[in-house]
């Protein structure tokens, strides 16, 4: 299991982290998922055999999200 946190260029709205947090939970592989508004950062559990990081970032993207950095 991997442990990832990615930072978000904005957080902005509750709706945001339910949108994230949804498309997470749908993601074969993803384990578990936080969204944390106050820092506009996104802690993800995932499966690398599964799915990958630049699959999760691409897919935060998607969403209208820009992922800044990860660690």
């Amino acid at each position: 299991m991997t442990n990832k946190t990615y930072q978000l260029e904005t957080v902005s709205c509750p709706s945001c982290i339910a949108k994230i947090e949804g498309m997470l939970k749908k993601t074969q592989g993803v384990s578990s998922s936080e969204v944390l508004f106050n820092t506009s950062r996104v802690k993800v559990a995932f499966d690398e055999t599964v799915v990958t990081s630049d699959n999760i970032k691409n897919n935060i993207n998607k969403l209208g999200y820009k992922v800044l950095s990860e660690k």
